[in-house]
C-alpha cells in the first residue's frame, strides 16, 4: 500500500522567493559607500540559506526523473486497470435499481 501523504504545507508568498530588492539595496549601500552593505549581504546570505533548505524539503526532490517516469507509469496502469473493473461491474447490471 502507497504511504499516506502529509498535507502540504501552505507556499510561501512569491515575494519570499525574490532575491532581487536585497541585490537593488547592496548596490544602493555600495553606491552611497555606506557601511551597512555587510548588513544587508548577510540578509540576502540568510535568504539563499533558507531556500536552500525549502528546496531540500520539497516532497520528491530525491526522485530522479527515471523515477518518476516510473512511477507515473504504474499510476496510469492503476487507473486502466480500474476503469476496466467498473467498466466490467457496471455491464453486470448489478447496479440497476428495480422499478415498482
Amino acid at each position: 500500500p502507497p504511504a499516506e501523504q502529509k498535507p502540504q504545507p501552505l507556499p510561501p508568498a512569491q515575494e519570499e522567493f525574490s532575491f532581487l530588492p536585497l541585490v537593488h539595496d547592496i548596490i544602493k549601500c555600495m553606491d552611497k559607500d555606506s557601511q551597512d552593505v555587510h548588513q544587508v549581504l548577510n540578509e540576502l546570505k540568510n535568504k539563499f540559506q533558507e531556500m536552500r533548505k525549502l528546496i531540500s524539503s520539497m516532497p520528491g526532490i530525491g526522485v530522479s526523473p527515471e523515477q518518476q517516469q516510473q512511477q507515473l507509469q504504474n499510476l496510469r496502469e492503476q487507473v486502466r486497470t480500474k476503469n476496466e473493473l467498473l467498466q466490467k461491474y457496471k455491464s453486470l447490471c448489478m447496479f440497476e435499481i428495480p422499478k415498482e
